[in-house]
């Protein structure tokens, strides 16, 4: 089904309409708007885990836990706007006394309006039509417009119906949140005049089309995607040795998780030769079960991007796990210089249940292929106290979000201090779209001159700064 136009418009015109009242909203009517989104989602849990099941084949325990994390996420912004730090509250007094003489100044952010939210496959929960983006650029006060994904049709439905009501039924207007279907209504969507910014999780293919017409418009607008990531790994010869069977056991159950459909996913590790690491991952994976992926795009491209890997002259087949649904998990090995040298090959991201080890001779071999490592989400280092990693710790950190040193990359915290972006192609943007600074995309700087108490925003009067955190000519004011 795809939205017309006519429908498509009307659906922006009434989120457009809302706009202002989400803008103007207490943070006490916000924050229970959004508790009443995460209570519906909790009240009909069983209703929407049983239609996601059926679409997406992804699990009932799987499920039940995301749509957990999904109203957990919605209660974690609910929180956010309370505590209002978000709104960055700024005052520089007036002072007639400076050269040039300084006016009052007073600074916030602002929400921008309407947001349009593209759902991911990966996560017909909390990276959908009420996930992280839709709580974020809601609770800055901005409502959304989401773009189904084609994976999960019914459940967008369903949710949107249940959430856009509860919203509602506690007091926010009509527009607040709507859903539209189709590919082309998605690309109408992200060029429409009073969308103001949009949230995408994807493919790099989608995420920069949609990206390319976000900016291309008379009037470009913020694209926030969160697009490919093969997210590193780097072992020690001293970690392996002193634990490499854990190692080992946790890297296979890593990268086959969710049949390998994390963006998260830990895609390529550095091992060092000689260490056996190999043979250790090779006794684990074939245990591992493949099972069906989540949309026939993502079937038909797997054994491509399998045999794109498997080509290589250098790459060959480590272990290989239980076929099933025709998807088996591998584990492949080559060499750092391979990397080095063909990382367009051997460093392209393959959505699904495997993994490429990478052998290196010494820090020289690791340091150069590291470097090509593209930007990722996530970078891993397992590392013993002896070690001295620091040139390898910052080639990762220049090229991930978030740096593990213990565990692995899949799953994602949803935290006040929590990171979930990197650079290109990992995010088109720096900012993250998993935690509390999450909100940050959907909001803009505004200041305001020598205004009148009466015709400040209410967040930027005297009363309420004495309730909220700001900073005050420079000195950061706490609420007592």
């Amino acid at each position: 089904m795809t939205t017309s136009p006519a429908d498509l418009d009307a659906i922006v015109q009434a989120a457009a309409a809302a706009a202002p009242i989400w803008r103007r909203s207490s943070a006490s009517d916000r924050a229970g708007w959004l508790r009443a989104a995460a209570a519906v989602l909790d009240a009909h849990v069983d209703e929407l885990v049983a239609i996601a099941d059926e679409e997406t084949r992804l699990g009932v325990p799987r499920l039940t836990g995301e749509v957990a994390r999904t109203s957990g996420q919605l209660r974690l912004f609910a929180t956010v706007v309370e505590e209002g730090s978000y709104l960055e509250l700024t005052v520089d007094d007036a002072d007639a006394a400076a050269t040039p003489p300084r006016p009052e100044l007073r600074r916030l952010l602002t929400a921008l309006g309407p947001v349009a939210v593209f759902s991911a496959s990966n996560f017909p929960f909390a990276f959908s039509v009420a996930g992280g983006d839709t709580a974020s650029a809601l609770a800055a006060g901005n409502p959304v417009v989401v773009k189904a994904h084609s994976g999960h049709p019914r459940l967008s439905v369903r949710t949107a119906e249940l959430v856009a009501a509860a919203l509602e039924d506690a007091g926010a207007p009509a527009g607040s949140l709507a859903l539209v279907e189709g590919r082309e209504a998605g690309n109408a969507l992200v060029q429409h005049p009073l969308i103001r910014a949009a949230g995408f999780t994807g493919s790099v293919s989608g995420g920069r089309a949609l990206f390319d017409l976000a900016s291309g418009r008379p009037d470009p607008i913020p694209f926030y995607g969160e697009l490919g990531s093969i997210n590193p790994v780097v072992l020690t010869a001293a970690a392996v040795a002193a634990r490499g069977e854990s190692l080992a056991q946790g890297l296979v159950g890593s990268f086959t998780l969710g049949v390998g459909q994390f963006c998260t996913k830990p895609g390529v590790v550095f091992i060092p030769a000689g260490a056996g690491f190999e043979d250790l991952v090779a006794a684990h994976v074939p245990a591992a079960s493949g099972g069906p992926l989540l949309t026939e795009r993502i079937t038909e491209a797997f054994p491509t991007g399998l045999a794109h890997l498997e080509d290589d002259p250098s790459v060959e087949v480590v272990a290989q796990g239980i076929e099933v649904d025709g998807v088996r998990p591998v584990a492949l090995l080559t060499d750092a210089r391979a990397v080095a040298d063909r990382p367009d090959t051997l460093l392209e991201e393959c959505f699904g249940p495997v993994t490429l080890l990478v052998r290196y001779d010494s820090a020289d071999d690791l340091h150069a292929a590291l470097s090509r490592v593209p930007g990722s989400l996530t970078a891993t280092l397992h590392a013993e106290p002896d070690d001295d990693p620091a040139e390898t710790l910052e080639l990762l950190q220049e090229r991930a979000g978030r740096v593990l040193f213990a565990g692995w990359p899949t799953g994602v915290a949803v935290t006040w201090s929590q990171q979930h972006g990197g650079p290109w192609p990992a995010t088109t943007s720096l900012h993250t779209s998993v935690g509390a600074s999450a909100i940050r995309r959907f909001l803009r700087p505004l200041a305001f001159q020598d205004a009148p108490q009466a015709l400040l925003p209410a967040a930027l009067r005297d009363d309420a700064l004495a309730r909220l955190p700001h900073r005050r000519n420079g000195v950061l004011v706490l609420p007592a």
